[in-house]
């Protein structure tokens, strides 16, 4: 027998991206993967409350370093990112293609219309404070200057429906602006959402800025939601029931919500709103001062 006849095959195993890192389960849970024919595709780890609990830690320590970098070099790792994934382009349609039932060219088009998104928010990151924030006019000897900041850790309910470019859509622009997210991916779809945390791992983006937990929405959500330092959370992909569940639950420390918004389309121009959704608009006054006895001012 040649030896490719008995050559055993090796099973990709899926793991959570946490802080930088790829752990497992705590509770050392795992669920069935299947594709959109019922065939077993893998073994993904079921997460718990302690993972999101670690996520959110995570999220945090990381928020000081990526909020304070310069816009334009978050940009750049946006950009490496989208590098990194064509490099790995045909294993991303692969997985899309098995996860959402499409053939390769459909998939194909998927995987590009997600990596061209994150060269989109790419550009982004070092305009959109020139599209909310500026100098505003004042009666008064002042200046007056608006200028927007990130909200802190965002908690991301990744569509169901759109195993990679919805998940691509919702966490792009949630980083791009400076924040740090915590994503509970597609239960049913999650393992394009768990190979792009090992993209994300080797594009210069420090641990702990995206943290990907794959399992169930419906109960890492609730404990998210109300997690005291989790400062936002986007609905996106929670039904109703659920939607209604973890926006009662995020009022308790008065995090911003975004509502799901139905989308028909996810190769659609998305627009600024994912961006604007989870910005601060910090507000400075300052004292122009007078000249001369005329009363001239600066």
């Amino acid at each position: 027998m040649s030896e490719s006849s008995v050559r055993l095959n090796v099973f990709k195993t899926y793991k959570l991206y946490v802080g930088g890192k790829f752990p497992r389960s705590e509770s050392g849970r795992v669920y069935e993967v299947s594709d959109s024919k019922g065939k077993w595709l893998a073994n993904a780890p079921l997460s718990s409350r302690k993972d999101a609990r670690d996520a959110v830690v995570a999220a945090r320590k990381a928020f000081g370093g990526w909020s304070g970098a310069t816009a334009y070099n978050r940009g750049q790792i946006l950009y490496r990112i989208a590098e990194m994934l064509e490099g790995r382009r045909e294993q991303f349609v692969r997985e899309v293609g098995e996860a959402e039932g499409l053939s390769k060219s459909k998939a194909a088009a998927v995987v590009d219309a997600a990596i061209d998104r994150w060269v989109w928010y790419a550009g982004w990151t070092d305009k959109i404070g020139q599209l909310v924030g500026g100098a505003n006019p004042v009666a008064g000897p002042f200046f007056n200057l608006s200028t927007p900041e990130p909200t802190g850790v965002v908690t991301v309910v990744a569509p169901q429906d759109s195993s990679f470019l919805g998940l691509v859509s919702v966490i792009a622009p949630v980083i791009a602006t400076g924040n740090t997210a915590v994503v509970i991916a597609s239960e049913n779809s999650p393992l394009p959402a768990l190979s792009l945390g090992e993209v994300l791992a080797t594009s210069d983006l420090p641990g702990g800025v995206v943290n990907i937990l794959s399992g169930k929405a419906d109960e890492m959500g609730p404990h998210l939601a109300s997690h005291q330092d989790v400062n936002a959370i986007d609905l996106a992909g929670a039904g109703p029931a659920l939607a209604k569940e973890l926006e009662i639950a995020a009022a308790d420390n008065l995090k911003r919500v975004l509502r799901p918004q139905p989308v028909d389309d996810w190769n659609a121009d998305p627009g600024t709103s994912r961006m604007t959704a989870f910005l601060e608009t910090k507000t400075v006054w300052h004292p122009t001062g007078s000249l001369g006895a005329g009363g001239s001012s600066y």
